[in-house]
């Protein structure tokens, strides 16, 4: 096993695979949120357009998003989202159109978790908010959303923990993680097949398993007592 590690860059691909799990769950936070607040707006075309987003994105194979993120985008339009000519640029390209891709199939799945929370606040704060004269954007920021992303850590860590193991999926776009250096290490050195295997699940394993019992932690810990 000391082998493997002395032959291959196994640590390195599993920062870059928590790395991808890093930046993506910003953007797919981000981006989920607004989705969800577009999902509740009183504004019909907003909320037609969230769900439109979220029913499309939650039905589309991840692959396809990120093979679309790098071939599409970078393929045949020519985006690109890194410095041309810089070094190490195929690399970087590729790692942020991973990036972008990770979040905006999974920012569907947080649009739904942090619904789910805003369903947990009882309607009659949002109607003492506007009471007081409170416009909706006013009413989300103070009075619903911090509520309900306190309702939503459990299914929000669940969604993290799915983003981390589909950070797999980036080695369409030619990201280098643990499960690319996984297929390299069999292919040469198949004879070490149960070795390479439980390196790479003890890997996610170590990574996913904290998140799991934070998750757990910090939902019951902030949880909202009614």
């Amino acid at each position: 096993m000391g082998e493997l590690f002395a032959t291959y860059n196994i640590l390195g691909a599993f920062w870059t695979t928590i790395q991808l799990t890093l930046f993506s769950a910003i953007g797919s936070l981000v981006l989920g949120t607004i989705l969800a607040i577009m999902r509740v707006s009183p504004a019909a075309s907003l909320r037609a357009v969230g769900t439109i987003y979220v029913d499309i994105l939650r039905n589309t194979p991840l692959t396809l998003i990120i093979l679309g993120a790098s071939l599409g985008l970078w393929g045949q339009l020519g985006v690109v989202l890194a410095q041309p000519g810089s070094p190490g640029f195929i690399a970087t390209n590729g790692f942020r159109l991973a990036v972008l891709g990770l979040s905006v199939y999974h920012a569907a799945f947080v649009c739904e978790a942090i619904r789910s929370g805003v369903n947990t606040v009882p309607l009659g704060q949002a109607e003492a908010a506007r009471s007081i004269g409170l416009t909706f954007g006013q009413s989300m920021s103070h009075v619903v959303l911090p509520q309900a992303f306190r309702g939503a850590i459990a299914p929000l860590g669940n969604t993290l923990i799915a983003l981390t193991k589909n950070t797999t999926v980036a080695q369409a776009a030619g990201v280098v993680q643990a499960s690319s250096v996984m297929y390299t290490m069999i292919e040469f050195r198949p004879d070490l097949m149960v070795e390479i295997f439980l390196i790479i699940a003890l890997g996610f394993v170590a990574i996913v398993l904290p998140l799991g019992m934070l998750s757990t932690w910090a939902s019951r810990r902030l949880k909202v007592v009614r």
